[in-house]
């Protein structure tokens, strides 16, 4: 993920794969990279970012005969970390796996988490996209200049909702939107949801003036006509999108999003090697490639140690960035 902005370079996603005790692993029924019992964590609601990445992921893994009965699950809670806390709670559980990114990253500061990204096995990074700027079909604001003339007017009253926590992707780049467009970050007015699903509900409700998301998950709803798309955050234009850029807005700012996987504190090098095989295997899949094409998501592909440099980084970036905005 990529965040570029005159104060910084920040990037965030996640994904986290995560389940319910289960037997414990190395039971000696593992072949090649097959993983009896891997169930996946999704640390936000249905319908996010997190959900569909990881739904994605399994079906893509079984599709490939790369593993069977994979079990997808939610556990939202405060940004990710109620997640995060039960998978460091599975130490040493090798059939475990959680969706995460910078929401996570940015829930561990705003919620001042005890639990961390430090605390998980680092398995990979998937995948890169951009935030879109949505409002409803029937919203007053038919470009991203009505949006934004209305928004310097009247910072307060035009809210804005996040499927993250302060800290998270969804937060940070309408905070970074608002900047570049001489608005003082601490003048806006930011509603975090539980998860795209339940963000997607208050824009087409207009509880909130406009939504920031990723990009692969409203796509249906902007086909269909029931979100408008005002622009992109990215460096370039979203192929089969019509909608500028922020840069192409005059907003002298762009960011992207990640997704990635982690696993449970103490598990086996064995344990570890699996997954991370599992994961290059679904990688180099043509039905992970298709995915990444149908979902408007980037290859960012890192794993093991290198994911591991990248967390910490992210993790010093966000705090870096969230005290030049003060917030």
């Amino acid at each position: 993920m990529r965040l570029r902005t005159p104060l910084a370079l920040l990037g965030a996603a996640l994904l986290v794969f995560v389940g319910p005790p289960l037997l414990s692993a190395g039971d000696g029924s593992d072949t090649g990279t097959q993983i009896p019992g891997l169930r996946f964590m999704v640390p936000n609601t249905p319908g996010g970012g997190y959900d569909i990445t990881a739904r994605t992921a399994a079906k893509n893994a079984e599709d490939a005969g790369l593993t069977h009965n994979i079990e997808v699950f939610n556990l939202p809670g405060a940004g990710g970390t109620v997640g995060l806390a039960r998978l460091v709670g599975e130490h040493g559980n090798g059939k475990l796996a959680m969706s995460m990114g910078l929401g996570v990253v940015g829930a561990v500061h705003s919620n001042k988490s005890e639990k961390t990204l430090a605390d998980t096995t680092p398995i990979a990074r998937l995948t890169e996209e951009q935030d879109i700027v949505v409002v409803s079909n029937d919203s007053p604001y038919k470009t991203i200049d009505d949006l934004l003339k209305a928004w310097k007017a009247n910072p307060s009253k035009v809210t804005v909702g996040g499927g993250s926590s302060p800290g998270g992707p969804d937060h940070l780049a309408p905070m970074l939107m608002a900047q570049a467009a001489k608005i003082k970050p601490k003048n806006v007015n930011y509603i975090p949801f539980d998860g795209g699903g339940e963000l997607l509900a208050a824009i087409l409700g207009n509880q909130v003036g406009f939504g920031v998301s990723g990009v692969g998950e409203y796509l249906d709803q902007i086909k269909s006509g029931k979100l408008r798309l005002l622009a992109v955050t990215g460096p370039e234009r979203v192929p089969g999108l019509d909608a500028p850029t922020l840069r192409e807005a005059r907003l002298d700012t762009e960011f992207t999003n990640w997704r990635g996987i982690v696993a449970p504190p103490g598990i086996s090098d064995r344990e570890r090697e699996k997954l991370t095989a599992l994961v290059e295997e679904l990688h180099d899949s043509k039905e992970w490639q298709e995915s990444l094409k149908k979902n408007g998501w980037n290859d960012a592909f890192m794993v093991g140690d290198d994911f591991g440099d990248f967390l910490k980084e992210q993790n010093e970036r966000v705090d870096t960035v969230l005290k030049e905005l003060g917030l």
